[in-house]
């Protein structure tokens, strides 16, 4: 899921801001009714992807030693948070932002809709994948001492994606200040998404490595009965 995210948001021009190139809309952004549904076509698959994102973590706690479990709640908590605005963001563009581009009801509009740079959209995005990213800072810190190794790396993409999100969004907000408009929400969707293509991969390998064939399974079940 998130790489169909990724693949449909990098495929979605930028309409405005800094990105766009030609054929721009500009404030008030009432122009962006020609490009509906079309450029709102990737955040369904990102809400599936951020509500698959809520369980992932939940599945990683379960798992966890006690003595880390303090680490991966404190994870999960930043996931629900941010998880939950980015959710309510997604489904505002879907539900309200694109049904009155269409019939006209663009009056007061311009904050809400995502092709304004430095708008309600981008700043809830901010805000959503920076509370993400802490997540994954404690959520991958508490997968370090696990004894397998695909699980101790899964921990460090976890671990590292975080630290490098929170570490550009202080750049990126001490360099371009009041024109940083949707460049710090890009970069974090794109390490945020890449995070959760690799990091569930390794996951899964070692889940499955750890399940025991069926023909091993009853062949010991025999055993124990024969005794």
């Amino acid at each position: 899921m998130a790489a169909i995210s990724l693949v449909m948001a990098v495929t979605t021009l930028p309409r405005s801001g800094p990105y766009c190139q030609s054929g721009c809309v500009v404030y008030p952004y009432t122009d962006a009714a020609a490009f509906v549904p079309r450029d709102y076509l990737w955040m369904y698959p990102a809400i599936v992807l951020t509500l698959l994102a809520l369980v992932l973590v939940e599945c990683i706690h379960s798992q966890l030693p006690p003595s880390r479990e303090l680490l991966s709640r404190i994870g999960v908590a930043f996931t629900i948070m941010g998880g939950a605005i980015l959710v309510v963001d997604y489904a505002i563009q879907l539900t309200f932002i694109q049904l009155a581009l269409l019939i006209g009801e663009t009056e007061g509009l311009s904050p809400w809709t995502q092709y304004n740079p430095h708008g309600i959209f981008i700043a809830l995005e901010n805000v959503g994948y920076v509370l993400i990213n802490v997540a994954f800072t404690f959520i991958g810190i508490a997968m370090l001492r696990m004894p397998r190794r695909l699980w101790r790396a899964a921990g460090w993409i976890f671990a590292l994606g975080g630290a490098l999100t929170l570490m550009l969004l202080v750049f990126y907000g001490g360099f371009y200040r009041v024109r940083l408009d949707y460049r710090f929400e890009v970069t974090a969707i794109l390490i945020t998404w890449l995070v959760l293509i690799v990091a569930p991969v390794l996951l899964s390998i070692a889940f499955l490595r750890r399940r025991e064939p069926v023909s091993d399974q009853h062949t010991r079940h025999l055993e124990i009965s024969r005794s």
